[in-house]
């Protein structure tokens, strides 16, 4: 069938029509929003892992430092040295992410380390000539830092969870999401008390 010349304006803004409007009902749906969202989330995953390195990278130095004055303390360091090397071994990718088991694996191993920092940092304050020792105090400033990093690196990726989470499990844009089958994220939380809080020496000075 041979359309005429003023039929084809009509059809072609009818099929336009269409087309916008099939447009918005995904973006209503969640199709498009809901990867933007995903994608916030698992890069402030990245800054969560590049955070638990950076404490990781300060181990050694802090180890070597601590080893010289505080011989008294081989349990503690040992365990140090033990847990940094649990906590490194054990990566979760942004595609893990969707993963309780192992998020909690991942969880269980930083928070061992952290918690094997805070009773070195607090130990080795009953040896003074440690603390005379400038690398000593470097690296304990850097190591306080860090855990600080830490936590507000956590806070934001939990936060970018919580917005992804809302979207993929609400109406209408859960449709997209089931379209694309995004599951929700877990969030970051300490399995230890205190796993995540910067080590305080306040008064031990």
């Amino acid at each position: 069938m041979t359309l005429s010349p003023a039929t084809r304006p009509r059809r072609n803004a009818a099929r336009n029509a269409l087309i916008f409007g099939a447009a918005l009902s995904l973006a209503g749906c969640g199709f498009n929003s809901v990867p933007t969202k995903q994608e916030a989330a698992k890069a402030k995953w990245a800054d969560v892992q590049a955070a638990f390195q950076e404490r990781a990278n300060l181990v050694p130095n802090l180890a070597a430092v601590a080893k010289g004055a505080a011989t008294q303390e081989k349990d503690i360091l040992t365990g140090v040295v033990e847990a940094r090397a649990k906590a490194t071994s054990i990566q979760l990718t942004a595609n893990d992410l969707n993963d309780p088991a192992k998020m909690q694996q991942f969880q269980a191993a930083q928070g061992q380390l952290g918690q094997s920092l805070s009773r070195l940092l607090v130990s080795v304050e009953q040896y003074p000539e440690l603390k005379s020792i400038v690398n000593y105090q470097m690296l304990q400033t850097q190591l306080e830092g860090q855990e600080n990093r830490i936590r507000i690196s956590v806070r934001d990726y939990n936060s970018a969870v919580q917005d992804y989470n809302t979207e993929v499990r609400t109406f209408p844009t859960m449709i997209g999401a089931k379209l694309r089958g995004a599951d929700p994220l877990v969030p970051y939380q300490a399995t230890t008390p205190g796993a995540e809080v910067a080590p305080s020496l306040e008064g031990k000075m």
